[in-house]
């Protein structure tokens, strides 16, 4: 049963990656909420935009990403236990053609003056690779959470942390521009 909360509630990430998209102006084909009432508190924060990058730019990201994930093992856990089946990198160097798409992403997410983050976190899944519940600290993070879905689709699921029967799935498209705050 959904009941109304305070601004304050927090959602934690379970499971992850145009115009810029309010999750209630989302298509229902992206959006599956246990109700009304869970998906309203999220809808100031969080936002989509599908076909954020280009094929091309996807590739070039990918293309350049690759020679580096390869020199790395898929790992079964994670220093705080929450991803299974994962290769990751951070990376503070691109392309210049990269490197503006990244820009992009950060015109987006971030308020002007908004601390950001240097290191681009890059995290490969597995096929049967997965995020465990959590809260992202935002020692670690920072205040806001942004991520292009390369190479194929996924759902990321928001729980309530206080009411894990307060969900909402997310069909996050290939080559879309989520962004949580």
């Amino acid at each position: 049963m959904c009941r109304p909360r305070g601004p304050g509630a927090l959602f934690g990430l379970l499971n992850s990656p145009g115009r810029l998209c309010h999750a209630g102006a989302l298509p229902e084909s992206h959006v599956l909420p246990s109700c009304t009432a869970t998906l309203s508190r999220l809808t100031p924060g969080l936002h989509l935009q599908p076909d954020f990058i280009t094929g091309e730019e996807e590739a070039a990201l990918c293309g350049e990403l690759e020679p580096l994930l390869r020199k790395r093992r898929y790992e079964s856990g994670h220093w705080d236990d929450a991803i299974h089946g994962f290769r990751e990198i951070e990376r503070l160097h691109w392309s210049p053609g990269c490197s503006a798409v990244l820009q992009r992403v950060r015109e987006k997410a971030f308020p002007p003056g908004e601390a950001q983050l240097s290191l681009v976190h890059v995290l490969d899944l597995q096929k049967d690779g997965y995020i465990k519940p959590h809260v992202d600290s935002v020692k670690f993070c920072g205040s806001t959470i942004a991520g292009i879905c390369l190479l194929s689709s996924s759902v990321m699921r928001l729980v309530c942390v206080n009411n894990p029967e307060e969900r909402v799935d997310l069909l996050l498209p290939r080559r879309s521009l989520y962004i949580i705050r």
